[in-house]
Parts: C-alpha cells; structure tokens; sequence
C-alpha cells in the first residue's frame, strides 16, 4: 500500500522547458539499477551537478528558493525513450504530481504506475501557472484527484485535468496493480469457483 491521493496543495518547482525527453530526467548511465531506491538522487543528473559533481546553482533543483511536491514542466513532457526509470527518479525525489500541457504517453502511464500525477493543462494555464511563480515562488496549487480539477490559488483559477478511472481508483486508495488484485481476492475466487463448475 502506498500513500493515498486525495486533495494535494503544495508550492511548485517550475522546469519552463519544452521536450524534456527521459534521457535528461534520468541519465542512461543510471540504468543498470533494477531497483527504485536512489533514483531521485540522479533525478536530472546532468542539469544538477557539473561533472566533477558540484551542484550547479543555477539549475531549479539547486535554488532553495522553490521547493514543493508538484514539478511544472513545459510541453511534451517525459518525450523519448520509455524508461521507467524516469518516473521512478521523479517519484523518488519526491514529486507527486508532474504538470504539463502535453505528456509521452509511455512516460504518463508509467507516472500513474509509480504513484505520480501527470496532470494536463492548458498551454494558456500552464503560461499563466508558470508567472505565478515566477512572480512569487510561495505560490500554491490545489490538485483535488476525487474533482479532477487543478486550482492555481494566486489567481483563483481552474482547469479540469483526465484520467483513467482504474489508476484513479488506484491513486485514491494507495494501490498498485498487485494491491487490487488483492482487494478483489474474493471476486476472483468465486468467480474461478463459477467458471470451473461449467466444465
């Protein structure tokens, strides 16, 4: 069981970058690991530190200014190759949710895989969410999942965002794919109780 996605209001970390392909969220040399653990160490890798590994102060990650569980990312989000490792980077930095106007749909399905929100918006929201921030880097997001909506509370705006109803159901109860077949043990008994008594 994972932590339950209800009502998240938090401050944002803004990456106003487009085409963010998964090779710059987790480097390929990083992908020899087959377990999650420490991936949100490396997340961006190549951004954060210079290659004798000091932080590059300039890179988002490094300003203590912005902080948060929710990444801002420019259009075509998590583009590329299809490596779950890069959701597991950002899962373990510690982001919940990830927003875009436009999201690789590998990279969105593994997101909703490992507990991350991809939430879509408009490009006008997103440029407007962006300025917020900008503007003033305590600005917070309300991402209501049981609504569907995403409330930027500088300006009191909202936009209505999709998602599958199963990972839905998932990301409210703390499930994973093994977890639901679990929480319907029964139902599949009976139901292979059923099935065999036909034959």
């Amino acid at each position: 069981m994972k932590e339950k996605f209800n009502i998240l209001t938090s401050t944002c970390v803004p990456l106003p970058l487009e085409n963010v392909d998964t090779d710059q969220i987790i480097p390929a040399r990083f992908l020899k690991a087959t377990a999650k653990e420490g991936f949100g160490d490396n997340l961006f890798r190549d951004w954060r530190y210079d290659k004798e590994g000091n932080k590059i102060k300039s890179f988002v990650l490094n300003n203590p200014t912005y902080s948060g569980k929710i990444l801002v990312g420019g259009k075509n989000f998590g583009s590329g190759s299809s490596r779950e490792h890069a959701a597991w980077a950002i899962a373990g930095y510690g982001f919940r949710v990830v927003v875009s106007s436009f999201f690789a749909d590998i990279f969105r399905n593994n997101a909703l895989n490992n507990f991350v929100l991809p939430v879509i918006v408009t490009e006008p929201f997103l440029a407007e969410l962006f300025a917020s921030i900008e503007k003033d880097p305590k600005t917070e997001v309300e991402i209501d999942l049981p609504r569907q909506t995403i409330t930027n509370k500088a300006t009191g705006k909202s936009e209505s965002f999709e998602i599958n109803t199963y990972k839905k159901h998932c990301l409210e109860n703390g499930l994973d794919d093994i977890d639901y077949l679990l929480t319907n043990k029964e139902k599949i008994e009976v139901w292979e109780e059923v099935s065999e008594s036909k034959f």
